[in-house]
């Protein structure tokens, strides 16, 4: 076999290995129909395919079927499937993770036309924490270290009306943050966090936290008011 013939071999195997990849999830992996997502124009449905470890758990992938793409929506997760979510407009699409027991995160995609793509580079349920704790009120609370939770608020399907909010369609998700303090010698589980609220702006890639906030989140770090719960 010549140079050229060889490289273009093996060119062909890694395009060939690629494509064996991007075609959907590898052996092993089973769908789990109980929570497919069809998204509100019903041009994109979200999968979930699970496979069984030798210790007993199991790993899950999660993939976007969107006409003639099928991508992945990493990462993948160890024992939970996912709950998924779409804007009104089916451009954005949120994935809320349980991760552990009273734990959670946020994951947040774009579609593209290469399909639904990672629209952030670390969890936007990470990123919204990063945000709390930019603010002059998180140094009014303990840091949790326990049942950390990020969750998107009820809402986006009618673009948080419900809330009483006029903002325009599929521009912005909510999210409420929840932690507590472990037990320790000294004191029992501590309630620290109870579902803070900010906005994420899907246009500009930036928080903030409207007026309207204001009371709810008061309540949310008024440590005191939470121990009678």
């Amino acid at each position: 076999m010549t140079r050229h013939a060889l490289a273009f071999a093996v060119l062909l195997g890694l395009v060939a290995g690629t494509s064996a990849f991007a075609a959907g999830p590898p052996s092993g992996y089973k769908l789990n129909g109980d929570y497919t997502e069809v998204s509100p124009d019903k041009s994109t449905t979200v999968e979930q395919y699970a496979r069984e470890n030798k210790d007993g758990g199991s790993s899950w992938q999660f993939w976007s079927r969107h006409g003639d793409s099928f991508t992945m929506l990493g990462p993948q997760q160890q024992d939970y499937p996912a709950d998924f979510r779409f804007t009104n407009d089916s451009q954005w699409l949120v994935r809320l993770q349980k991760t552990g027991s009273g734990e959670g995160t946020m994951y947040l995609y774009q579609l593209t036309p290469k399909g639904f793509v990672a629209a952030t580079k670390k969890p936007i349920g990470d990123m919204a924490w990063d945000f709390f704790n930019s603010r002059p009120e998180s140094k009014t609370v303990p840091k949790p270290d326990f049942h950390i939770y990020a969750g998107l608020l009820k809402g986006i399907s009618d673009n948080y009306k419900s809330l009483g909010e006029t903002w325009p369609d599929s521009r912005y998700i909510v999210i409420g943050l929840s932690g507590d303090l472990e037990p320790t010698r000294t004191h029992h589980q501590l309630l620290v966090i109870r579902y803070w609220q900010c906005r994420y702006d899907l246009t500009t890639g930036q928080f903030d936290v409207p007026d309207s906030f204001a009371k709810a989140n008061a309540e949310a770090l008024d440590r005191k008011g939470q121990q009678g719960q």
